[in-house]
């Protein structure tokens, strides 16, 4: 198997199961992208991406025509994206709240936030279990509404898979979506 075809398969399922609502004409924001999984998924659909990460190493392979990849302090004193717009922002497994309400500001209309990440609770799991990494009961619902986003479908779940967490989980949309999809609440 190829590292690109590794990574696809190593995509969250809950990435994989909402990548299609992205809207195909514009730039996807791979947000600490880690090693790329979700940016291999997202080009091999199609998307143009811009994959960023403080740590970029493992990312090499994946720099084409239509992906574009950069090393950002995602966690300083300013935001280094300001400014720039995207049909979708996928974020897994990474919580830096002090940008969080940046996010939706940055989608274009009809863009696409899918974002999961661990939640309160996960602590019983092992790691993460400081406080500031773990999403509070109903954040990323309360981000969506603060922001006028709408919500597709939204999860507060225990996972067993790939190991024991607790994991919240959200697709919303800014303004309206192509086509209809159903809302989907679980948790």
């Amino acid at each position: 198997m190829t590292a690109k075809h590794d990574a696809i398969a190593a995509a969250s399922p809950w990435v994989r199961r909402f990548a299609a609502a992205i809207p195909t004409d514009g730039v996807v924001l791979d947000l600490a992208c880690g090693s790329g999984r979700h940016t291999a998924l997202l080009a091999s659909l199609g998307h143009q991406l811009m994959a960023v990460d403080q740590d970029i190493s493992a990312l090499e392979l994946l720099q084409s025509a239509t992906v574009q990849i950069q090393k950002l302090d995602l966690e300083g004193s300013d935001w280094p994206l300001l400014g720039h717009q995207f049909s979708g922002i996928v974020v897994t497994n990474y919580l830096y709240r002090p940008f969080l309400e940046e996010l939706p500001k940055m989608l274009v209309e009809g863009g696409v936030l899918i974002y999961e990440t661990f939640a309160d609770g996960n602590a019983v799991f092992g790691k993460p279990s400081n406080p500031n990494f773990l999403l509070n009961p109903g954040e990323l619902l309360a981000l969506a509404q603060r922001s006028g986003l709408k919500v597709i479908a939204y999860e507060d779940i225990y996972l067993d898979q790939p190991k024991p967490a607790m994991v919240q989980r959200i697709c919303a949309v800014k303004g309206h979506l192509k086509g209809c999809v159903p809302l989907q609440f679980v948790g």
